[in-house]
């Protein structure tokens, strides 16, 4: 399953020509749903993704260098990024990551349910959508 997984989400990446890549551990399922050039602010373009995890699932630490706008769609998800403190959000609740920010908890706060939820990235165009952090 992890594999698959893997594989999907390698190929969203493709996909994207962003560059979207995580480490193997990652066991989220992304889907690209639309990528548009910004016409009024040259040279940046917006991107959304949808990301579903498995019960238990999860994404390796990373940033975007991009405005991340979250919007959870169902289950619940824990984000953190460094200096700030973890949240637990649910469907219908929103999450904001800024350029600079390291994203430490991305995952499934449940065990036995899935979650998914809408990411809608304003980036520098064609500059990679998520940056692995060691």
């Amino acid at each position: 399953m992890k594999a698959v997984l893997l594989t999907l989400f390698v190929s969203a990446a493709t996909c994207l020509h962003g560059g979207i890549a995580f480490a193997a551990e990652d066991t989220a399922k992304v889907t690209p749903l639309t990528r548009k050039d910004l016409p009024n602010y040259p040279g940046k373009e917006g991107l959304m993704i949808s990301v579903e995890y498995g019960p238990g699932g999860s994404s390796p630490i990373h940033k975007h260098e991009a405005n991340a706008f979250v919007y959870v769609l169902e289950g619940s998800i824990v984000m953190q990024v460094k200096g700030e403190k973890a949240v637990t959000l649910s469907p219908g609740e929103t999450y904001y990551e800024s350029p600079s920010d390291i994203h430490l908890v991305s995952r499934n706060a449940s065990k036995t349910k899935p979650a998914k939820f809408i990411v809608v990235l304003l980036k520098n165009k064609n500059a990679p959508a998520v940056i692995p952090v060691k």
